[in-house]
């Protein structure tokens, strides 16, 4: 059963709709226990830093979130969970983040570039489980104005450019990140949820 953390904040039915398409049992959830239970667990997010920390630690899940990571079992942070991996924010100020992913959490400084960074654009991937193996580039959607620095070089595994290289995706571990949407990016973020849900680490 993969759980999905519900804190108030992201598209949850949306991830849920694509684990149920490929075939996994997936349940939005608040409670503590149906996380420890799940074999592997889904941290969403679509919004400010600032308030899913705060709505995280008000349920009870920021510290929830961090042992279901430490655990062992498959967790994935999508796009504002991705940033929620790291070490800190600075969106509207300084905010300490989960701390499960070396690196800090910025804005775009793009000249002549619209923020946010929305829309398809292209992946260059690492080979890592959460991709096909085939693949060394394909197509997702992304709707952020921040994006991960810092981030050490064997956590990267897979990278995209606005304006200039950005860390898209990372796996430290047992741990997994996407800054953008595997749920709205098509056949290729479909296969993406499937591969996590197969996880056996």
């Amino acid at each position: 059963m993969i759980a999905i953390i519900d804190y108030g904040m992201g598209n949850l039915r949306s991830v849920q709709k694509a684990c149920e398409y490929v075939g996994y049992d997936a349940r939005i959830t608040a409670d503590k226990q149906t996380i420890r239970d799940a074999s592997h667990v889904i941290l969403p997010g679509v919004g400010a830093a600032r308030d899913a920390l705060q709505n995280l630690r008000e349920r009870g899940l920021f510290d929830e979130a961090i042992r279901a990571a430490e655990s062992g079992k498959p967790f994935l942070g999508i796009c504002l969970g991705m940033q929620l991996l790291f070490d800190r924010s600075l969106e509207n100020g300084e905010h300490e983040c989960l701390g499960l992913v070396p690196g800090e959490v910025v804005p775009f400084r793009v000249n002549g570039l619209r923020v946010p960074h929305m829309g398809w654009n292209s992946l260059q991937i690492r080979n890592n489980p959460l991709f096909s193996r085939e693949e060394s580039e394909t197509y997702v959607y992304f709707v952020h104005s921040y994006h991960a620095q810092g981030v050490e070089e064997g956590d990267i595994i897979a990278t995209c450019e606005y304006g200039y290289p950005f860390t898209a995706a990372v796996r430290r571990g047992n741990v997994f990140g996407t800054q953008f949407h595997p749920e709205k990016s098509g056949d290729a973020g479909i296969a993406m949820i499937k591969n996590f849900g197969g996880l056996r680490l």
